[in-house]
């Protein structure tokens, strides 16, 4: 994972419990940004007990790398530095056709006060690496449609926009309604993690 190499060098790394109250606070910022302020629910609690931390990198289900800034925007110079300028939350997939995992990257934010400066670009570096580092073969992700200018960015760097795919999900009512509508108890989890019927 990156350190800061100089003065004008982001440090990135891997984001500890500590960090997720400012993880929240990215989620909401995210979320406002793609005016869906109202649809967060996540809390403090909730990411304490979802996300993996170094410290017990087992648990969870994903992880968070935070990137800081060697020095304020010139906005905020009065603020002390390093500050906490985006973040790339991830978790691992799988690719049936490939044979190998991958990562999949759920929200990359960088506070708008930090970008043009590739913070970005960094972030997506690090997780290419990662993708690499687990035998992984696909680093993917969505972006809404309006988003031009992230869409633009994401295609200049390599990314290639999947046309032929339609996002699908099923969630709050019609979770439960599917959920509920299986006979019997499904799977249960065995101690060492496998299912079982």
């Amino acid at each position: 994972m990156s350190v800061s190499t100089g003065n004008s060098e982001p440090a990135i790394r891997f984001a500890t419990e500590e960090d997720v109250p400012l993880i929240l606070s990215l989620i909401h910022e995210l979320a406002a940004y793609e005016k869906a302020s109202s649809s967060v629910l996540a809390t403090e609690a909730s990411l304490l007990k979802t996300l993996s931390f170094p410290s017990n990198p087992s648990s969870g289900y994903a992880k968070t790398l935070v990137l800081f800034a060697p020095d304020p925007p010139s906005t905020a110079s009065h603020l002390p530095s390093p500050q906490c300028a985006g973040m790339a939350l991830y978790f691992t997939n799988y690719s049936t056709w490939r044979g190998a995992p991958g990562i999949y990257l759920e929200d990359l934010f960088v506070r708008p006060e930090y970008r043009g400066r590739g913070y970005g670009k960094r972030l997506l570096q690090e997780l290419a690496k990662e993708t690499k580092n687990i035998g992984g073969e696909r680093l993917e992700w969505s972006v809404l449609k309006w988003n031009e200018p992230s869409i633009k960015f994401y295609k200049s760097i390599g990314a290639q926009q999947m046309d032929e795919w339609v996002g699908m999900r099923v969630d709050d009512e019609a979770l439960d309604k599917m959920a509920g509508s299986t006979d019997g108890g499904g799977l249960k989890r065995t101690k060492r993690g496998y299912w079982n019927w």
